[in-house]
């Protein structure tokens, strides 16, 4: 029962997810960190199949520096958003990957973004995302609440009224999150909501 999501405030940009390895019904793990850093600007909020979104985050992260390092300059997180989507595009005709992308960065010329990344290779630049059974509770929450100029204080409260909405309404729901914040002074963890320990 996975949970990404995100958002853009005022000079930000914010990504949520659960942190539940989950197979069956069976909970394997209840620390599992699906926000990967991909540099020092731009986070990537992934949910799917365990190994596809492992193996595909971690190619993405690679490649994403193997640029930096060859040409010397990072990048964009458009350009970032269209090379993710041009592997699931081109992986979907021979061997799919199962992935969900929420894509969060600051650029210095553009600002903070948000792309929604889906796993048939949809691309969409967008003020909130989200992904898995708690989306229809994040989304929900976020188009009512939701407004472009919010603070970092006015989206972690929003984040944490998701949090509070999936746990209450999802019969299964996850028990922990991660949030993490991209702007101008980099990407980092904000914070852990939890209510079971590892």
């Amino acid at each position: 029962m996975e949970c990404v999501f995100g958002m853009v405030g005022k000079g930000f940009a914010l990504v949520v997810a659960d942190t539940s390895a989950v197979n069956s019904i069976l909970v394997h793990k209840s620390n599992e960190d699906k926000i990967m850093v991909l540099d020092s600007h731009k986070l990537m909020g992934a949910s799917g199949e365990a190994g596809d979104r492992a193996q595909f985050t971690e190619y993405v992260q690679k490649n994403v520096s193997l640029y930096q390092f060859r040409n010397g300059i990072p990048l964009t997180t458009k350009a970032a958003a269209n090379f993710m989507r041009g592997e699931l595009a081109t992986a979907l005709r021979k061997n799919p990957y199962m992935v969900n992308i929420v894509l969060a960065g600051y650029d210095k010329e553009t600002g903070p973004s948000i792309y929604f990344i889906d796993y048939i290779a949809t691309l969409h630049k967008v003020d909130k995302a989200a992904f898995g059974y708690g989306s229809y509770f994040s989304l929900a929450m976020m188009d009512r609440h939701y407004h472009p100029d919010m603070t970092v204080e006015e989206a972690i409260k929003l984040a944490e009224q998701c949090i509070e909405e999936i746990r209450s309404r999802l019969v299964v729901a996850p028990q922990n999150f991660v949030i993490k914040i991209v702007d101008k002074d980099g990407a980092r963890e904000h914070s852990w909501r939890r209510t079971t320990k590892d």
